[in-house]
Formats: structure tokens, sequence, C-alpha cells
């Protein structure tokens, strides 16, 4: 047995193979994944966002952050929330208190 014409005519056979599913394939239309499509059929879109969405998305951001730079929020304000602080009349007494502690240690330290 001579291995190399064994090779040789595998390899024919396997080129005559592949030229006969492509013209099989190419008869039906059918693509390498084996599903069917009509010829000019346009591909289907598969998530993402097409070029004019994304227009119409950056202008309706641009449009909500201007609204919101002007003071015109579209949702509810709330209130600024109090961060714990003192009151004027609580300061006001603090202060007081604070002069006449300061005042009994300066006369005790005397």
């Amino acid at each position: 047995m001579d291995l190399n014409r064994i090779i040789a005519e595998l390899k024919t056979e396997r080129d005559r193979i592949g030229r006969a599913i492509d013209a099989l394939l190419k008869d039906a239309k059918v693509g390498v994944s084996g599903i069917v499509r009509r010829a000019g059929a346009p591909k289907r879109r598969r998530g993402g966002i097409t070029a004019a969405g994304r227009r119409r998305l950056s202008l309706a951001m641009k449009r909500r952050w201007a609204e919101r730079r002007m003071g015109k929020t579209a949702g509810k304000a709330s209130a600024p929330k109090r961060r714990g602080g003192l009151t004027a009349a609580g300061r006001k007494k603090l202060s007081e208190a604070m002069k006449k502690r300061w005042a009994e240690k300066k006369k005790n330290a005397s």
C-alpha cells in the first residue's frame, strides 16, 4: 500500500465533497448555520440602539439636565434636609453658657 497515494485520493475526495456542499448551499440560499433566509430579506437587529435612537436619547437627556440647571425639576422637589445644626436661639444660649463657664474658670484660676 502506498500511503501517499491514499492520502492524495482522500484529499481529492474531500475537495469534491466541499464543492458539492458549496453548490447545494448556494442553490438553496442556506447559511452555514442551516437557517434559511429569503434573498433580499434584511437582517434582523438583535438588541442595541440605532443611531437615531441614540440621538433622540441624547437630546432628551440634554433637555432634562438643562431644565434641572434652570430649576425646573420635573419630579417632586424635596425640602433641603436639616443637618443637625443649631437654631439661632440655641446658638445664643450655648454662647452665653460657655462665656459663663469660662468666666468662672478664669475667676477660680486667679
